[in-house]
């Protein structure tokens, strides 16, 4: 690997429909100013030399062209003249086959290095290309392992999570995003979650009535934005250094030493590739809950060592939420019931008095609480969350993903856990489980309509946007964001569920919090959310988990999961692995 950090360039540009000679000569022109400003790796957009918006396979025809060719040599001779690396988002051609895809070339000093078809397309490319067929390749050079993705790939965690266990140093992700501002918290979430550098380029202007976002960047393996572009053609150059990409820490947690590959084959499935009514109503087991629309609500506290103040706080904020705000589900945060431990102090049996008088409570509200604790059995201690109703227990949860600190004084839960109540199918997570994709896309896949998530992380999952000059229509926001990013709303909007996430504060205030209600859909403006800043309290929204009495198909997108539909699970055996 490279002895120093070294420069990296993402070019935001604006191609014209059908001009492919003035495309890429101004590409060039780009790319060349780029490599003189000392990049030694560079991206462009996707479909940089075409533009984007094509009506069909007729007419793209005349600009495809294969990899190697004409073009991908101009780029070559330019990469070995600077001795740097540019990836190319370009139509290709298979000679072979004669099949389209929307292509991004990574071409080094010597040549092509690899390709990437894009895998999973977006609803434009089945009007003239086929889905890639060469699933999610890193690349070994000089400068660092490299992977990459084109625009709607990286919606899908499968895909960036793929190429970080494949060692990926820097995700070359490049795009024709749209829809929101951008860096878009997607882009953001795939570097964080997988502690490497993300490579972004982006086109921006508007081509046949769609507005692209602009915003290209590099984005840091913690999340951070350490260079970026908001409008116009440009160039966002930034310093890579591969020793921070190769620690593969998420808020100081090896998250990759916790993944749990055994338990993890439900990734393999295509739950939703049928009617959800009638696949989880097979043979009669286990069918989908009917729905309901209701109010939930996450309460945001201070949990200290004392177990009566806990459950006196726990009371009164649950009381709050359903006889003020009518709530039907209120979550609490990690260890709400138990407080803060050392070396597993203060861990209760689960016949213990205290989750007796927690019972009791949900049972008198008629309300379905999920608090955590931490539990004590014959075995030892497990971080647990417990999910109460109207009818006592309905069950609970042990932690799967223990974080560095549990580990000291936790055993491990081994079994994934969703419920059926009258809100819908609620799937349980605890903490460090938000800070990896799997265990989200795992609960989805199972049919829960909502997530419970009780957390206790502190700082870094959260994220602002200082405003944007490219002229989004109503009613996408464009101004100042100091919560445009928010690891939680991506985990929602990738699952298509609610997202309940309750998060602990600390006693100052200044760490934790920013727990929230997020919706089952990224791009829907206004956002239909509740989220809080680090104050104590209860935040309620109103869901909708019911889809139209008597049809045939879910109408309802918590039930129909649009996004986990379009997975592509052919490709991700490495997840297993």
């Amino acid at each position: 690997m490279p002895a120093h950090p070294y420069l990296a360039a993402a070019v935001q540009f604006e191609p014209t429909l059908a001009c492919k000679e003035d495309n890429i000569q101004r590409l060039l022109a780009l790319v060349e100013e780029a490599a003189q400003r000392g990049a030694r790796l560079i991206t462009t957009p996707e479909m940089a030399t075409t533009g984007y918006c094509w009506y069909d396979r007729q007419e793209i025809a005349p600009l495809v062209e294969p990899v190697p060719g004409a073009t991908t040599a101009r780029f070559a001779a330019l990469a070995a003249r600077y001795r740097c690396y540019i990836v190319l988002g370009m139509p290709e051609v298979d000679e072979e086959t004669t099949l389209y895809y929307n292509s991004a070339v990574l071409i080094g000093p010597d040549g092509i290095v690899g390709t990437h078809r894009k895998s999973h397309p977006y609803i434009s490319e089945p009007k003239w290309a086929a889905a890639g067929d060469r699933g999610h390749q890193v690349f070994d050079t000089p400068i660092g392992r490299i992977g990459m993705l084109v625009c709607m790939d990286i919606h899908f965690p499968e895909t960036a999570r793929l190429l970080a266990l494949d060692g990926a140093d820097i995700i070359c992700h490049i795009s024709n995003w749209l829809a929101e501002r951008a860096p878009a918290p997607y882009w953001i979430s795939r570097a964080m979650e997988n502690s490497c550098y993300l490579l972004e380029s982006n086109r921006w202007g508007l081509e046949r009535g769609v507005q692209f976002s602009g915003g290209s960047c590099l984005i840091e393996p913690d999340g951070r934005i350490a260079a970026v572009v908001d409008y116009g053609d440009g160039i966002a150059l930034g310093e890579i250094d591969l020793a921070c990409s190769r620690e593969r820490r998420v808020l100081g947690e090896p998250v990759f030493s916790q993944r749990r590959p055994d338990c993890y084959h439900q990734l393999l499935s295509d739950s939703f590739l049928w009617n959800p009514q009638d696949f989880f109503g097979l043979y009669g087991h286990r069918p989908l809950p009917a729905g309901k629309t209701s109010r939930i609500s996450v309460a945001q506290f201070s949990p200290g060592a004392r177990v009566a103040d806990n459950l006196a706080c726990i009371s009164a904020m649950a009381r709050e939420a359903a006889e003020r705000h009518g709530s039907e589900l209120v979550v609490f945060p990690q260890r709400a019931l138990t407080g803060p431990l050392a070396g597993g102090a203060g861990a209760l049996p689960l016949d213990d008095a205290a989750v007796g008088a927690l019972i009791r409570l949900a049972m008198t509200l008629r309300v379905h609480l999920v608090i955590g604790m931490a539990e004590r059995d014959d075995n030892g201690c497990y971080n647990t969350q417990l999910l109460l109703g109207p009818a006592g227990m309905v069950g609970s949860y042990r932690q799967m993903h223990l974080s560095a600190e549990d580990r000291a004084w936790a055993n491990a839960g081994d079994d994934w856990r969703a419920f059926d109540t009258p809100l819908g199918r609620i799937g349980l997570m605890l903490g460090n489980d938000a800070l990896l994709p799997e265990p989200g896309r795992i609960l989805a896949l199972m049919g829960c309509d909502i997530l419970a998530c009780s957390a206790a992380l502190k700082d870094g999952f959260t994220g602002a946007h200082p405003g944007s000059r490219v002229r989004q229509n109503y009613p996408i926001p464009t101004g100042a964001d100091p919560l445009h990013w928010h690891l939680l709303r991506t985990r929602a909007g990738e699952n298509n569920v609610y997202l309940a996430f309750a998060n602990s504060i600390n006693e100052a205030g200044d760490a934790g919090g920013f727990s929230g209600v997020f919706q089952p859909e990224t791009f829907v403006f206004p956002r239909q959310e509740r989220v809080m800043w680090r104050e104590q309290g209860t935040a309620t929204q109103t869901i909708d988990t019911a889809s139209a009495a008597g049809g045939a198909y879910p109408t309802n997108v918590t039930r129909r999961k649009d996004l986990v539909a379009m997975r592509q699970p052919h490709h991700y055996l490495g997840l297993i692995k």
